[in-house]
């Protein structure tokens, strides 16, 4: 298995914080069936339990951060590692909150790793950011040479449905995965608040979502189809701003839009038919989903 291990320099550097908390998880093969056998969390974030609404080889886990939303200088660490063959499914509860900065910023590092064989989808509910957040996120995947991720993101600014506008703050991200040590994706940029009208950031929307599958590459024929079927759906849907690309074995498909269950609705879609082709498997959705 890969190190689990939070990330130290994260726990350091937050000993001020309003709260400091991880969660370290570890997945591994037991003869077919995914077990969660590493479960170490500190402070307010916490795995309950592992669920199997599919079968035993898909071990579905919810992430719980208690306190309902994160304050300015919050600092939170999340390591996940899956082993061989195992396949782990990770989501959330409901939408994450990052509440005004009070000066301090608030940080969250994700750390993901994944073994000979091993398959991860992270999809975790949105995040909504609330004016004046001050946030700072990380999320780097490592995979080995045969191992598949699915991840997705739905991040809201401000709450469009209160009239509340995301005018101050910033939202700096940066994302990477690599393969066998070698960089395939690196993201990385900046929402400030009151610039999002920009053509170069989200040109007056408000909401903006990722989904990213890395996985066994795909013949020719079997990518033109799974793109075509995707942008059908997406077209059946109504006039949206979507877009979906596909280079060097990474699949993305990006919203822009103002209402956050459009975006989960075009994202679903999406994994729906990615799915079957990456992992072999039908879309299983969720009951935390639809509650």
């Amino acid at each position: 298995m890969p190190d689990c291990t939070a990330p130290s320099d994260l726990a350091a550097s937050a000993a001020h914080a309003a709260w400091q908390a991880s969660l370290t998880l570890g997945f591994a093969d037991d003869a077919g069936t995914t077990r969660l056998f590493n479960n170490i969390h500190y402070g307010p974030l916490r795995v309950q339990k592992a669920l199997y609404p599919e079968d035993g080889k898909v071990c579905h886990a919810i992430v719980v951060h208690p306190p309902g939303g994160v304050v300015g200088g919050d600092q939170l660490a999340i390591d996940i590692g899956v082993g061989e063959s195992a396949h782990a499914f990770i989501t959330t509860p409901g939408a994450a909150k990052w509440y005004k900065a009070n000066g301090k910023v608030s940080r969250q590092v994700v750390h993901l790793h994944l073994n000979q064989g091993a398959t991860l989808e992270w999809l975790p509910q949105e995040t909504i950011f609330f004016d004046t957040a001050d946030v700072m996120l990380e999320q780097h995947v490592e995979l080995a040479a045969d191992a598949t991720f699915i991840g997705c993101e739905i991040l809201c600014m401000g709450r469009r449905g209160s009239g509340e506008v995301f005018n101050t703050g910033t939202v700096t991200q940066r994302s990477s995965i690599r393969r066998d040590g070698k960089l395939i994706w690196w993201e990385q940029g900046a929402m400030i608040g009151g610039r999002l009208g920009s053509p170069l950031a989200l040109n007056g929307q408000t909401v903006c979502a990722t989904l990213i599958g890395a996985g066994k590459p795909l013949a020719p024929a079997v990518l033109a189809e799974l793109l075509s079927h995707i942008r059908a759906d997406i077209a059946a849907d109504g006039d949206h701003a979507f877009g979906i690309t596909h280079t060097k074995g990474v699949l993305v498909a990006r919203h822009l839009g103002d209402d956050s269950e459009t975006a989960r609705r075009l994202m679903l879609t999406v994994w729906r038919r990615l799915r079957p082709h990456l992992l072999e498997r039908e879309a299983v959705t969720p009951r935390i989903w639809q509650t």
